[in-house]
């Protein structure tokens, strides 16, 4: 039986979405975060030596990484996935499958970097301080948000809607892998990017996302999607 060793507020929760739509049968193994510091708790390391979640395993075998674990369950399981995803792995030398590829790595290359960064600086300047040095920090995290991590966040958002404008996913016209990858960082990059009516064609990806009945099916087993500052 496969299993996912699933971290709360994760990435691993993509994963769900994946194996709910395919339907492959599976347990998930629930962690949480420390209370404190957000971090995943020690026991992961337990499963694989960075400690990090997604990792699924099945019999002997332990796969960790996000866009790893998505080509594990298509090569392994794709053949017996529903018709709407018989474009999961888009054919090689596709159109489809160049921007399968690109988004795949777009999701942790680029996009993640900016929106891990947004969420430490927003949480840094909450956390409690020596008064004479709150300031300081404040001012600080203000100016890097201000002038780095906003524009970049920005500039994502403005480059992934303008590509919905024209496309229902994310390599075209059906569903693939890129959109399992790309899914947890949608959600994370609306919820900190600020306004969504600024990004029409994202907040309809979304809704469309949302609305598949293995997505919900996935929650249900995973929890909420994105951790809060």
């Amino acid at each position: 039986m496969l299993t996912v060793h699933h971290l709360e507020t994760s990435r691993s929760q993509r994963i769900l979405w994946l194996l709910e739509e395919l339907g492959v049968p599976y347990d998930i193994r629930r962690y949480s975060r420390d209370p404190v510091t957000k971090l995943a708790p020690p026991e992961l390391k337990r499963v694989h030596p960075l400690g990090k979640s997604p990792v699924i395993t099945e019999g002997d075998m332990v796969v960790a990484e996000s866009g790893a674990i998505i080509e594990y369950l298509a090569e392994r399981y794709g053949a017996q996935a529903p018709a709407d995803l018989a474009h999961l792995e888009p054919a090689r030398g596709t159109a489809e499958h160049r921007q399968c590829r690109f988004w795949m790595h777009y999701a942790e290359g680029s996009l993640m970097n900016w929106l891990v960064m947004k969420l430490v600086f927003d949480t840094i300047a909450r956390q409690p301080m020596p008064f004479f040095v709150r300031p300081i920090a404040r001012t600080l995290c203000a100016k890097v948000q201000q002038r780095l991590i906003g524009p970049n966040v920005q500039t994502a958002l403005a480059f992934m809607d303008a590509h919905l404008a024209q496309h229902d996913w994310f390599a075209g016209g059906h569903l693939t892998m890129a959109d399992f990858q790309m899914s947890f960082a949608v959600e994370a990059a609306l919820a900190r990017g600020g306004d969504e009516t600024a990004w029409p064609h994202l907040v309809a990806y979304r809704q469309r996302m949302r609305a598949r009945p293995a997505y919900q099916r996935a929650l249900e087993q995973g929890g909420p999607v994105v951790m809060q500052a």
